[in-house]
């Protein structure tokens, strides 16, 4: 029974066994078959799957642990990256599809499909169809067809940065098919105008040879980059930048690893090796390739060949090198017409709209005598950062928006006061009530109650001032007639002749603050375009009466009865 065990527990642990111990004389050998494969006298040892076995490699390397199979030769493919382990990425030429399913329309709305255009492969706050009157969903007419149904795109890293990635060919097919329409017209125009002049009489056949081989519209490269100039690219020649020896090489002018940098290549140095010592580049004996290419005549000459290129393009026969004359008098000629243009439609531009004493004026440095460009300079004096125009800004903040509210305050303008352009409210910090409170804002309806009333002529509110004054006169009048009885004076006081005149005065001031509210509201209620302009009217100072008045006409809108002043 235990050996019956014991068979039966091994055959269970398959697989599982250590491997047998090597004798003394197995090991010799393997130590010098090792060797011998690593001076290269013995063939290499070969994988499972034919490939050559490193014997440099060692053995806790190539060989496969006993756990997993004993029974295996060595191999370097647990070493590998496993294929069951491995992420899957989409191919090269996995894309997104593109456009609708046409062989595939519905001819009325279904069950969740969009309720705009009937697709069924999004919803209406994804539709990109124009918004309809009535949907589809309502109408069950002009059911869109439904887009493709996309595939998941798993990309590696340069799938995800792949500029070209998804791109057809035949998009570019497209273009070159259609520059080849357009050549194949210009060429048959040609020809048909070339037919019309022989037949006219005009052009003689043996000049139509000698021009159709100067005419012909196939550009080699170099004819197209330098117009003008036929040069074979295979006979160019380049001169290398050969310096005298007896001048100091331009690396060792400054020592500093920091400075200008010098390309051995070439033997350039564009910038300046001097510039961070502070010496002025007219001063030293060597500014830097850029400071000899830039001085003199090379600019005049860069802008002298751009002016030919321009030329050449337009259809002008100029060349710099063959025709310099012709082509320095073209350019001073077109720039004396570029003059004369920018003048021309300066001065029209002047004489339509004016303003040409704001062009004459000082600049505005010398009007305030000071800037606010910020401009940072090193300690040798050099500029830094600055010589930009600094931008306003505004310590306020800006485009907030509160209470529900769509625009900001002061949007909307009305008889004199500012508020919301959403809903017409005057009140600030309110809450936005939207097309219901412009439509409440427009309308001119009255209440019930107060519309059962009638009209009455009120009149103006009196200023707690004036009924302390009309007060103050009932009780002179009283005094007055009072002293009558017991005195007859025949004339008043010169104190009561200057207070009527005063009081005179007030009134007068007081009738004339009203017409000019008055007047003030009767513009309000004009179109803020038909309004008439106020600066011609003559400007005085405010006489203490006029003052007077301003204040007791003026509403107040801490005192706690201006609501009821205009009741």
């Amino acid at each position: 029974m235990t050996e019956q065990a014991n068979g039966g527990s091994s055959e269970g642990i398959v697989g599982l066994d250590e491997p047998k111990k090597m004798t003394r004389e197995d090991w010799r050998k393997k130590k010098e078959l090792e060797e011998q494969r690593k001076l290269g006298n013995a063939p290499a040892e070969v994988d499972e799957e034919g490939k050559d076995i490193n014997p440099h490699i060692p053995q806790y390397i190539s060989s496969v642990p006993w756990y997993i199979d004993p029974s295996k030769r060595p191999t370097l493919k647990h070493q590998r990256p496993q294929t069951e382990s491995q992420k899957q990425y989409s191919a090269i030429g996995e894309w997104y599809k593109r456009g609708v399913q046409e062989n595939t329309v519905a001819t009325k709305f279904r069950k969740g499909a969009c309720e705009n255009c009937g697709a069924m492969t999004h919803k209406k706050k994804d539709c990109l169809e124009r918004p309809r009157k009535v949907g589809a969903k309502f109408t069950g007419t002009g059911i869109a067809p439904d887009e493709h149904s996309q595939v998941q795109l798993d990309l590696d890293y340069d799938g995800k940065r792949d500029r070209w990635n998804g791109y057809d060919p035949e998009e570019h097919q497209r273009i070159v098919e259609e520059y080849a329409k357009v050549d194949l017209a210009k060429r048959t125009l040609k020809a048909q105008k070339l037919q019309d002049e022989l037949a006219s009489g005009k052009l003689d056949p043996t000049e139509r040879e000698h021009d159709s081989e100067d005419e012909d519209e196939d550009k080699y490269a170099d004819d197209i980059d330098m117009p003008g100039q036929n040069f074979d690219s295979k006979r160019r020649i380049t001169v290398r930048n050969l310096r005298i020896r007896e001048d100091t090489a331009k690396y060792l002018r400054n020592l500093d690893p920091n400075s200008a940098y010098y390309d051995p290549k070439t033997r350039a140095m564009r910038e300046n090796p001097y510039s961070n010592t502070g010496m002025n580049p007219d001063e030293v004996g060597y500014a830097g390739d850029n400071f000899a290419r830039y001085t003199g005549d090379t600019i005049t000459m860069a802008q002298t060949q751009l002016f030919a290129w321009e030329a050449y393009e337009r259809g002008s026969e100029v060349h710099l090198q063959a025709d310099p004359t012709k082509l320095e008098l073209l350019h001073k000629s077109f720039k004396v017409k570029k003059e004369d243009f920018k003048e021309k439609q300066r001065d029209g531009i002047l004489e339509k709209y004016g303003g040409e004493e704001h062009l004459n004026a000082p600049p505005r440095e010398l009007l305030l005598a000071q800037t606010e460009d910020y401009v940072e300079y090193s300690r040798h004096g050099a500029v830094l950062k600055g010589l930009e125009k600094a931008v306003a800004r505004s310590k306020y903040e800006e485009d907030v928006l509160i209470n529900n509210h769509t625009c900001i305050w002061g949007s909307y303008w009305k008889d004199g006061f500012w508020g919301y352009k959403c809903c017409h409210s005057m009140v600030k910090q309110s809450y936005c009530t939207g097309e219901t409170g412009v439509g409440l804002s427009n309308t001119d309806c009255v209440p019930f109650e107060e519309g059962l009333t009638e009209p009455q002529e009120e009149e103006p509110p009196k200023t707690l001032l004036e009924m302390h004054r009309d007060k103050m006169m009932k009780e002179k009048k009283k005094k007055k007639k009072k002293n009558k009885k017991n005195k007859k004076h025949g004339s008043d006081s010169s104190d009561s002749e200057d207070e009527e005149k005063k009081k005179e005065k007030l009134k007068k001031a007081l009738e004339a603050e009203d017409k000019r509210v008055k007047h003030i509201e009767a513009i309000m209620q004009i179109d803020e375009r038909k309004r008439p302009y106020n600066s011609l009217q003559e400007v005085k100072a405010p006489t203490e009466e006029e003052m007077e008045a301003f204040r007791m006409k003026r509403c107040r809108p801490d005192d706690p009865m201006a609501s009821f002043l205009g009741q």
